[in-house]
C-alpha cells in the first residue's frame, strides 16, 4: 500500500467540484476532471472505489477552460498549454466526457488539435483507490493508505473487502509507479487540425453483501417526456436539468427491485431518507405517481415494529435513514445504520399516500398499504398523546443522535427571538401542520376507499388545529406570526423562521391567519433576492451561511411558494418563484441543497458543503410548475383543476409530461394566466378557474 496526506479533520467542501450521479454511484471531481483532492472520488455503495484519477499530457496537467455536470455526466474542456503553437491562442484541446453507468463509468478522452502541424504526445492516467467509508470522508478523516494495485496488460485492478475495481484502456500500457499508484500510459499521434479519441472503462463489482445496498434504479421512473417552454427560458433549463438530476438519484429497494425511491442527495446522502424521499415524491406528483408508490412501499417495509431506544424505532414510525454502516459526522454524532430519529416522516408518509391517491394512485395500492397506514396514524396520535401538551415532540434520548429531528436538524437550528437555542423536547409548528393534513387525508381515505368512518380522525385534526392556534401565535413590532416551535417548557421558540411556510396549504390556518403568514414570509426579514431564509435577518443568531440559521434551502423556498399559491396568495408566490429562478441562474440551473442567505455583489453565495444534485432540491422544479399552473387533482372525482397565476411569473407557459392516473396531460397558458389549450384524456374533466 502507498500513503498520502489527506487527513484534514474537516468536512470537504463541494461547491467548486463537479458532481455526477447514477443510482448508487457518484463521481466527485475537481473542475479539471481529476480526482485527487479531499472529498473527490468515485463512490459506490458509500465506499470510495476510485481515489486518484489524474490525467497528464506530456507530463503536464491540462488547464481547465470549462466544466459542466448534469445527471450522470461531466464534461470538461481543457487546453495543453505545454503543446502546440507558440502564440497566445491555445491550439491543443483536451476534452474529458465522463458518463456514469451501472457498475462504473466510461470516460472519453479526446485530444483536439487546432495546430497546423502533426502532434505526438504521451498521455498518462494515474488511478488508485482506498476503499474509504463515506462517513469517514465526510468527517475529513480519510485513510492515508491506498489499496495495492496490480497491472496486467492494459488494465489495473485493486479491491477492498466489499468491491473489486478494474480500470482498462485498450491499447494502453498498465504499470504501477512510484508510491504504488497505478497508471495507464499511451502514445497519441494527432494529425494537423485533427483529433484522437479513447475510452477508459472503470468497472466496480460487489464482492460481498452490504447491510443496506440499494440497487441502481436503471431509470425506473421515466420523466423523459417532461418539457417546459416558457417565455422566461430559464425555467425551461431549471426543469430540464432538475429532472435529469432527479432521474439519476432514483434507486431501487433491494428487497423489491421494482420499487423506486429517490435517494436524498449526493455524495453524503445517497441512500433512503424518510423525509427527503417523501418530499421528493410529493413535489413531483403532477408528473406521475410511480415514485410515490415505490417510496411508500419501500418505507412501509421498514416501518417501526418495536420500541428500541438505541435506534429510536417505535411501532408505526417511519425511519429517518438507512446506511450500509454507522454514520459518524464531524461533530461526533453516531447514527446506527437503521435510524428512526425523525418526528415528521410519519405524518408525511400518510400525507403522501393520500395526495398520490388524488393524483391517480390506484385504490388497490392504497388497500395494500392499509396496515402501514393504520400503524402510521396510530404512531402520530400516540406521539401526541404521550406529550404533556398534546403536540408531537422530539428529543434525542441517546445523546449520540440528532439533537433536532425535523428537517432543520442541525443542533443550533431552533432559535428564540434573542438568538438563544431552545431546549428539547421540541414541538415544531410544521410537524403539527403535517399531522393535521395527514389526519384529514387518512380520514378521507378511510371513507372513500374503505367505506369506513373517518370522523374520529377528522375531529382529532380539528382539535390539533385549535391548539396550534392557541399556542403558536406570537407577536413582535411587525405584528403576529407563527413561532417556529414550542420548547421543553411550552414557551414559544419565537425566532422568525421559514418553518411557518410549511403550514400554508395544510388546512391548519384560517384565511386571515394565512394572510399574516404570507406577509411575514415574504417580508424583507425572510425573503431575499434568491429565496426564503431559514432564519430572519434581525435575529442575533443570523448567519447567512449557517446551515439552518440564515441560509436559503431550495426545497424550503419551493414548499413556501407552493403553500402560498394553494392559499391564494398569487403575488407573494410569484415573487418567491422568481427568486428561485434568479438563484438557479447563478448555479448553472442546477439547484444546490442550500446556499447563502445574503448576496455578495448581487450574487448568491454558495454554501461550501452543499450537496448537488439533491433530491428535494431537484424536485422543487416540479413544485414551481405546480404552483405557477395552480394544479390540483382529484382523480376519484375525475377532475383536474387548473388555476394559473395571473400574471404567470414566467410569461407564456406550456408544459408537457404532466400525468394524471398515468395518462399524459399538456397545458398551455398565456402570460396573463389564460388557458389557451389543454390536452387530456377524455375521462378527465379539466376545470379552469
Amino acid at each position: 500500500m502507498s500513503s498520502r496526506p489527506e487527513d484534514t479533520g474537516r468536512q470537504p467542501w463541494l461547491h467548486d467540484l463537479e458532481i455526477a450521479a447514477h443510482g448508487n454511484l457518484t463521481c466527485v471531481g475537481d473542475r479539471s476532471g481529476d480526482l485527487d483532492s479531499p472529498g473527490t472520488g468515485l463512490f459506490v455503495d458509500d465506499r470510495r472505489a476510485l481515489t486518484r484519477w489524474t490525467l497528464t499530457v506530456d507530463g503536464d496537467r491540462p488547464v481547465r477552460v470549462s466544466a459542466h455536470s448534469t445527471g450522470a455526466t461531466t464534461h470538461v474542456m481543457s487546453v495543453a498549454r505545454n503543446l502546440g503553437g507558440a502564440g497566445p491562442d491555445p491550439t491543443i484541446e483536451v476534452h474529458r466526457r465522463r458518463r456514469l453507468v451501472d457498475g462504473g463509468l466510461h470516460e472519453e478522452v479526446s485530444v483536439v488539435s487546432r495546430w497546423d502541424r502533426p502532434l505526438r504526445c504521451r498521455l498518462r492516467l494515474e488511478a488508485a483507490g482506498d476503499g474509504a467509508e463515506l462517513g469517514i470522508l465526510k468527517a475529513g478523516r480519510a485513510p492515508r493508505e491506498l489499496l495495492a494495485v496490480t497491472a496486467d496488460g492494459d488494465a489495473l485492478a485493486w479491491r477492498d473487502d466489499r468491491h473489486e475495481t478494474r480500470v482498462r484502456l485498450a491499447g494502453a500500457r498498465a504499470e504501477v509507479g512510484e508510491g504504488g499508484v497505478g497508471a495507464l500510459v499511451w502514445e497519441a499521434d494527432v494529425p494537423a487540425g485533427g483529433r484522437r479519441d479513447w475510452t477508459v472503462d472503470v468497472a466496480v463489482r460487489r464482492t460481498s453483501a452490504t447491510v443496506f445496498g440499494p440497487e441502481p434504479g436503471g431509470h425506473l421512473v421515466d420523466w423523459g417526456d417532461v418539457v417546459v417552454a416558457a417565455t422566461d427560458r430559464r425555467l425551461d433549463l431549471v426543469v430540464d436539468r432538475s429532472f435529469a438530476d432527479l432521474t439519476e438519484l432514483v434507486l431501487a429497494d433491494p428487497d423489491s427491485p421494482g420499487d423506486p425511491f429517490a435517494a436524498a442527495g449526493t455524495p453524503w446522502y445517497l441512500t433512503l431518507f424518510g423525509r427527503d424521499s417523501l418530499w421528493a415524491a410529493s413535489l413531483t406528483l403532477p408528473f406521475g405517481t410511480d415514485l410515490a408508490a415505490g417510496t411508500l412501499r419501500t418505507l412501509a417495509r421498514r416501518q417501526g415494529r418495536v420500541d428500541d431506544p438505541t435506534t429510536e424505532e417505535q411501532p408505526g414510525k417511519i425511519l429517518h435513514e438507512v446506511r450500509s454502516a454507522p454514520n459518524v459526522d464531524a461533530l461526533e454524532s453516531h447514527l446506527p445504520p437503521l435510524y428512526y430519529g425523525t418526528v415528521d416522516a410519519t405524518p408525511l408518509w400518510v400525507r403522501l399516500l393520500h395526495d398520490a391517491w388524488r393524483w391517480g394512485l390506484a385504490d388497490d395500492v392504497v388497500r395494500e398499504l392499509r396496515g402501514p397506514l393504520d400503524a402510521a396514524t396510530g404512531w402520530v396520535r400516540r406521539a401526541a398523546a404521550d406529550s404533556h401538551d398534546g403536540f408531537l415532540r422530539y428529543v434525542d434520548a441517546t445523546g449520540t443522535g440528532l439533537a433536532n429531528q425535523g428537517w432543520k436538524d442541525s443542533a443550533d437550528a431552533m432559535r428564540r427571538r434573542d438568538g438563544t437555542i431552545a431546549t428539547a423536547p421540541i414541538a415544531l409548528v410544521e410537524t403539527q401542520a403535517y399531522a393535521v393534513s395527514a389526519a384529514f387525508g387518512a380520514a378521507h381515505l378511510l371513507e372513500a376507499v374503505f367505506d369506513e368512518e373517518g370522523a374520529e380522525l377528522r375531529a382529532w385534526a380539528e382539535d390539533l388545529v385549535g391548539r396550534v392556534r392557541d399556542r403558536f401565535w406570537v407577536e413582535d413590532a411587525g405584528g403576529p406570526y407563527l413561532a417556529m416551535a414550542l420548547d421543553r417548557d411550552g414557551a414559544p421558540v419565537d425566532g422568525v423562521g421559514s418553518n411557518m411556510g410549511h403550514v400554508l396549504g395544510t388546512g391548519t390556518l384560517t384565511a386571515g391567519e394565512s394572510a399574516l403568514v404570507a406577509a411575514r414570509l415574504t417580508g424583507a426579514d425572510l425573503l431575499g433576492p434568491f429565496g426564503v431564509g431559514t432564519l430572519g435577518r434581525a435575529n442575533p443568531a443570523y448567519n447567512p451561511i449557517g446551515y439552518h440559521t440564515g441560509s436559503v434551502w431550495t426545497h424550503d423556498t419551493a414548499i413556501s411558494a407552493l403553500g402560498l399559491a394553494r392559499d391564494g396568495h398569487a403575488a407573494e408566490a410569484a415573487a418567491v418563484l422568481r427568486a428561485l429562478v434568479d438563484a438557479a441562474t447563478h448555479f448553472e440551473f442546477r439547484f444546490p441543497e442550500l446556499f447563502g442567505g445574503s448576496p455578495e455583489s448581487g450574487l448568491p453565495v454558495p454554501y461550501p458543503a452543499s450537496c448537488r444534485p439533491q433530491a428535494w432540491s431537484a424536485a422543487s422544479a416540479g413544485a414551481m410548475v405546480t404552483a405557477a399552473l395552480g394544479l390540483e387533482a382529484d382523480v376519484p372525482a375525475g377532475r383536474l383543476t387548473v388555476s394559473p397565476m395571473r400574471p404567470v411569473p414566467f410569461g407564456d407557459l406550456r408544459v408537457r409530461g404532466l400525468r394524471v392516473r398515468g395518462e399524459a396531460v399538456e397545458i398551455d397558458v398565456d402570460d396573463d394566466g389564460r388557458v389557451r389549450d389543454v390536452r387530456a384524456p377524455e375521462w378527465l374533466e379539466v376545470r379552469v378557474t
